[in-house]
């Protein structure tokens, strides 16, 4: 039985504490701290964990300032964001189609903003920040044409998720095109990008990042009540009071903001957004979207999966997004069985 703390306010608000969610979320936020710290001190110039910290607390020699601050801790910070933000884009969207498999990488969001990096480096031969932009504007024309494609009469979850499936196979289509009309150049650089990768981030990305996410994730969480409400359908959350169309509208747009500025950040990373925020389920066992734990679960998948890729294939390191793709093929087929057996597909 979860132990639910009720702490009523000086103003005499209540409010309700899941014990074991905290928990949760405490646990996982100690894993992203202590995989930041390994993913620091892993390259070519290792460090031990307690130099690590010690440059961080401003006590390394010169020679550890310089690779900590400027070479390795803007890419464990970007990690950290695109994580938690793909996770977060990923619960959104399975909660709104309550459907496990409703993630923004399975039903085309990422495939859009693919589609939109790659228009810029094929057709217009665009440099880091104008694929970026591409990568944006990509999936959020992806959002609105999914959005307008499933409505009829309002948006129901399992007919987002055809069209939105549908619509990936199409946006897939186009990305093999793209790649057939690029010169070598542009289609090396391509292949590159839809790797999916932290190789090389800086300041320079995670600042952008930052602010955007410090605008989209605050108001994602102001409407988890709603939410929460919604996941019981659209009836029940209008009996409540929900204004079910304008939320699902703000919070469509958030979810797809926040996946289009991660691929923007980092390239395509597969399966993150759609393993986050049942692994985060399962631990918690609470309804609802979880948001806090699924983005620190998110957070903690990107940067284990990052240290993996750095250091168990020898001198040989390969992209993030290899080695995220290749686990979360693998829940994938679990889930897929699981919700086949529970006889839900």
């Amino acid at each position: 039985m979860k132990a639910v703390k009720a702490i009523r306010t000086p103003g005499g608000f209540s409010l309700r504490i899941d014990s074991r969610a905290s928990a949760v979320v405490a646990l996982l936020t100690a894993a992203v701290l202590a995989a930041g710290v390994l993913v620091i001190g892993s390259g070519e110039f290792p460090m031990a964990p307690g130099d690590v910290v010690a440059t961080l607390l401003g006590n390394g020699t010169a020679a550890q300032e310089f690779i900590v601050h400027d070479l390795r801790l803007p890419r464990a910070l970007v990690a950290v964001l695109v994580g938690g933000s793909l996770a977060l884009s990923g619960a959104v969207f399975q909660t709104l189609t309550r459907n496990p498999l409703g993630s923004p990488d399975v039903i085309g969001f990422g495939q859009g903003s693919t589609v939109g990096a790659l228009t810029v480096i094929v057709l217009f031969h665009g440099g880091q920040f104008a694929v970026a932009g591409g990568a944006v504007v990509g999936g959020l024309a992806t959002g609105a044409a999914v959005y307008l494609l499933a409505w009829k009469r309002g948006v129901q979850g399992y007919r987002l998720v055809l069209v939105g499936i549908g619509g990936a196979a199409m946006l897939t289509a186009a990305i093999h095109y793209l790649l057939t009309k690029a010169s070598i150049v542009d289609a090396t650089r391509a292949t590159l990008w839809i790797t999916g990768s932290l190789d090389g981030r800086d300041w320079a990305q995670f600042w952008p990042l930052l602010a955007l996410c410090a605008v989209v994730i605050p108001l994602v969480l102001a409407h988890a009540r709603h939410l929460r409400m919604l996941e019981m359908g659209d009836d029940a959350a209008h009996a409540l009071g929900v204004p079910v169309e304008r939320t699902r509208v703000v919070l469509m747009g958030s979810g797809v903001l926040l996946i289009a500025v991660a691929t923007a950040a980092a390239g395509p990373i597969a399966f993150v957004a759609l393993s986050a925020p049942q692994l985060a389920r399962r631990l918690t066992r609470s309804p609802g979207p979880n948001l806090a734990a699924g983005s620190a679960m998110g957070a903690a998948l990107l940067l284990a999966a990052d240290w993996i890729s750095m250091n168990a294939f020898g001198e040989r390191q390969l992209p993030v997004g290899v080695v995220t793709g290749v686990l979360g093929g693998c829940y994938l087929l679990w889930l897929l069985f699981t919700e086949r057996k529970a006889g839900r597909i």
